[in-house]
């Protein structure tokens, strides 16, 4: 299937120039972020908004952030760890998709994961690098 990286692009520079919204955002938070349409392996967002819920995972300005993609799609490997119900599905986080954004690209906020589970998340990253 064929990705549209013409559409992504457009919503892309719409998000970059908008210089007025800078989401207030918190480790542990999930929240939705237009993650794009990327190459390859790397997680896409979906529908229009080329989104997806993620992690925040570390705050490093009001500008940007560490983050982790979350997926329902259940797998049983070190790379995915379950957080439980998140927006009334089962979800877990895909460590090995840990990357860096602009927090432009955050909005909504879903909810907030506990401390022992992103505890357990903080670990398995440390394990993974």
């Amino acid at each position: 299937m064929q990705k549209d990286f013409d559409g992504w692009n457009k919503i892309k520079k719409s998000i970059h120039n908008a210089d007025d919204y800078l989401p207030l955002y918190h480790e542990r938070q999930i929240r939705w972020c237009r993650l794009g349409a990327n190459i390859g392996f790397e997680q896409d967002g979906t529908g229009k908004g080329f989104s997806r819920p993620v992690l925040v995972f570390k705050g490093f300005s009001r500008n940007a952030c560490l983050v982790i993609p979350l997926t329902t799609s259940a797998k049983k490997n070190k790379y995915h760890i379950s957080i439980g119900i998140i927006d009334g599905c089962n979800a877990a986080v895909i460590i090995s998709q840990l990357r860096l954004v602009d927090t432009k690209r955050l909005y909504k906020h879903i909810g907030t994961i506990d401390k022992k589970t992103f505890e357990s998340i903080r670990k398995a990253v440390k394990g993974m690098l």
